[in-house]
C-alpha cells in the first residue's frame, strides 16, 4: 500500500514515514458533532476512548471513512461533506495521529484499534455500514469484516493492499521484513525534528500529485507522536491478511492509483493489485489514472465517482 513504486529503493522507507498505512484502536471513540450538511443535526449515543473519535456528518445510510497512517480525518473532508447530503457520514481520526493525543506508549495499535472501531459500530446503533479505509485504514476495514463480517455490509480499499510489504516483492513474508520494520522504527524515533520534517517533505511528493496534499501531509505526521507512529508502522509492514481473504464474504472494491509520470506505471499497479487480492473471491478492482497514493486528492472527480458506485452497489 502507499505508493507501490520503487519498490525496494531508498525511498520505500521515507514513503512509510510520510501517509497512510492501516489501523484504528481499542476501547471506543469519542462522537464529535459535525456541521450539518443534510436536513438535520445527526445524533448518536456518547462513545468516549482514548484510541480513537469520530465525527458526525448528514443523515441517511451510514458510511464510515478511514484515514490512514499518520494522517488527519481532514484527508476525507471533500468526499465526506458530499455525501452528507444523503448519507449519516462517520469521519474517524485515529490517537497519535495529526496532533490527536496518544497515550499507549510503544503498545500495540493495529487490534486495539478494530476492537474500537467495532465497539463503536455496536454501540452507536449502525446497521451494517459501508466501511472505505485509505492505505492503512484500509487495511483495518479488511480486517474488521474478517474479525466482524456482521457488522459491515462492504469495504473499499484505497490504495491499500493486504500484506504492505509485498511490495518489497512477491517472496517476502511478515518474518523476513520485521527486520526492515526495526530499522525503520528505529530510524524514525531516532530522527530530530528537523530531519524527520524534511524526510516527510521528500516522502509527500511521491505520495500525492497535489501541492496541498503534500503539504498537509507533513504537518500532519509532524504534529504525530512519534511512538503511535512507530508502533502503527511496524505493525503495518509485518501484518498479513491474505491468508484470511478467500474466507471473506464481505464484498470488497479495491480501488488502487497509477500514475506515469512519477508513480506507478500502469501495468506494475495492475499485476500488484491482480496478484495481492487474488485469495478475495469477487473483489472488484479498479484503477484510478494520473494519481498517486491519495487518490482523492488527486483524482477528486473518479474518487467520488467509484464511491458512488460503490454505495449504489
Amino acid at each position: 500500500m502507499l505508493i507501490m513504486r520503487r519498490l525496494v529503493d531508498r525511498k520505500t522507507l521515507r514513503v512509510l514515514f510520510a501517509a497512510s498505512a492501516l489501523a484504528l484502536a481499542a476501547g471506543g471513540a469519542m462522537i464529535i458533532a459535525g456541521p450539518a450538511r443534510a436536513q438535520s443535526e445527526p445524533t448518536a449515543p456518547a462513545f468516549l476512548s482514548d484510541r480513537l473519535s469520530v465525527e458526525l456528518l448528514g443523515q441517511g445510510p451510514d458510511v464510515i471513512f478511514i484515514p490512514g497512517f499518520a494522517s488527519s480525518r481532514e484527508v476525507w473532508r471533500a468526499q465526506a461533506e458530499r455525501l452528507a447530503v444523503t448519507h449519516r457520514v462517520h469521519l474517524v481520526q485515529l490517537s497519535g495521529f495529526a496532533a490527536q493525543p496518544w497515550v499507549h506508549g510503544d503498545g500495540p495499535f493495529l487490534q486495539p484499534a478494530i476492537d474500537g472501531l467495532a465497539a463503536y459500530i455496536r454501540q452507536a446503533g449502525l446497521q451494517q455500514p459501508a466501511v472505505i479505509g485509505h492505505s492503512m485504514g484500509g487495511l483495518t476495514a479488511l480486517m474488521l469484516a474478517q474479525q466482524h463480517p456482521d457488522l459491515v455490509d462492504r469495504v473499499m480499499s484505497v490504495d491499500s493492499l493486504p500484506f504492505f510489504s509485498a511490495l518489497y516483492g512477491p517472496t517476502t513474508t511478515a518474518e523476513t521484513v520485521r527486520p526492515f520494520a526495526d530499522q525503520a522504527v528505529t530510524m524514525m524515533l531516532n530522527a530530530d525534528p528537523d530531519s524527520f520534517r524534511a524526510g516527510q517533505a521528500m516522502g509527500a511528493a511521491g505520495m500525492a500529485r497535489d501541492p496541498a496534499t503534500q503539504a498537509a501531509m507533513v504537518e500532519w505526521a509532524v504534529a504525530s507522536d512519534r511512538q503511535a507512529l512507530a508502533a502503527a508502522m511496524r505493525e503495518v509492514m509485518t501484518t498479513d491478511v491474505r491468508p484470511q481473504l478467500a474466507a471473506m464474504t464481505t464484498p470488497v472494491w479495491a480501488v488502487y492509483a497509477a500514475d506515469e509520470d512519477g508513480g506507478a506505471p500502469a501495468a506494475l499497479a495492475d499485476a500488484m493489485w491482480t496478484r495481492e487480492y487474488a485469495g478475495l473471491p469477487g473483489v472488484h478492482l479498479v484503477r484510478v489514472d494520473g494519481s498517486r497514493h491519495f487518490i482523492m486528492a488527486d483524482q477528486p472527480e473518479r474518487m467520488a465517482e467509484q464511491i458512488d458506485a460503490f454505495l449504489a452497489e
